[in-house]
């Protein structure tokens, strides 16, 4: 299984790990990039210093390529000097317009990759000169701009940047969904809920025994995690704290059950109810409770595995399933 955009960013599958906030780490992107596909980072919250040192890292656990995730809902000037200082290959954009980085990154000799709702901002990206457009549908985990599923973005998309690569976002947790987007016409897969359930995810375990206890009804679109990043909407797993709010009528910030209230303690401080914080390993408390950012897809995900063996499951099943497919339209 190889496409356009693997040859464009040096990998040998399409299979991009989606960056994850604080569930992605340098483990986890050495990891990917060391099975043929491309692991991200999430530096957006990081210091310079802390976007160096995460880089470098994960330099010293892999020669493959890997890219950086950086929020435009955020300033970001600092981060991407050092990114490109670095030589990062590859810089992703989310939340805002890309256009005002573009030529810098390039004159760095990076690609510029920026995540899209819909095809009319697909087209003003790839004017602004953006390399990769990475459709992103309703169905992913985390913070989601649009309101148009996976398959008829993707489409819609491919359709308004014509022979630019378009990477789907959303709902792609197996063999199965990756076949769904090269048959719709993307270059690769850019993939999250499935990587929260790998061995190298910088999550707690109780959030990933969470995710395998979940079926497909089990997320819910919402903007109820807004602190530290608010009138952001965001899909995440239905929980107590949502629940509770529920209960109470939907109500506003500031007037809601529980503000103010801490529920976990970790390596990013307190960690309170309606937090946007990604419970880490070494967070203490009600995780349940926290922000459990969750695809639609979750449903399919019933396994911790390596990430590399996430990589070598997504590949093969979808090798096999495009045979069959081609196999039953030649009988």
């Amino acid at each position: 299984m190889r496409t356009t955009i693997c040859d464009q960013l040096g990998i040998e599958v399409p299979i991009i790990q989606a960056p994850m906030g604080g569930a992605s780490c340098p483990a986890l992107a050495a990891a990917v990039s060391n099975a043929g596909g491309l692991g991200m980072l999430a530096l957006s919250w990081h210091s310079p210093d802390g976007v160096r040192e995460e880089i470098r890292r994960t330099k010293m656990l892999t020669s493959r390529p890997f890219g950086v995730n950086l929020i435009l809902a955020f300033p970001q000037d600092e981060r991407l000097a050092v990114c490109l200082e670095e030589g990062v290959p590859l810089i992703s954009f989310f939340w805002g317009d890309p256009a005002p980085f573009v030529e810098r990154v390039h004159e760095a000799g990076a690609l510029v990759a920026s995540t899209v709702s819909s095809a009319a901002e697909a087209r003003l990206a790839a004017r602004a000169g953006v390399d990769i457009l990475v459709a992103q549908g309703w169905e992913a985990g985390g913070h989601v701009r649009g309101e148009i599923a996976t398959l008829p973005l993707v489409r819609s998309v491919v359709e308004a940047v014509g022979s630019r690569p378009v990477l789907a976002a959303g709902g792609i947790v197996d063999g199965a969904g990756v076949a769904a987007i090269l048959a719709m016409g993307a270059s690769g897969a850019w993939v999250g809920t499935r990587f929260l359930a790998s061995e190298e995810a910088s999550v707690h375990p109780r959030y990933q025994e969470l995710l395998l206890a979940a079926d497909e009804t089990a997320t819910v679109h919402t903007s109820l995690f807004d602190i530290g990043w608010p009138d952001a909407p965001h899909r995440i797993l239905r929980n107590s704290t949502y629940e509770m709010w529920e209960a109470a009528g939907h109500p506003v910030t500031g007037a809601r059950p529980g503000e103010n209230e801490t529920l976990a303690t970790g390596s990013f401080g307190r960690m309170l109810r309606y937090s946007s914080t990604t419970p880490g390993p070494d967070a203490e408390g009600d995780i349940e409770g926290l922000s459990l950012w969750s695809g639609q897809g979750v449903g399919r995900v019933e396994t911790i595995l390596p990430a590399a063996a996430i990589v070598r499951e997504l590949t093969e099943d979808c090798d096999r399933i495009l045979r069959d497919l081609a196999r039953s339209a030649a009988a």
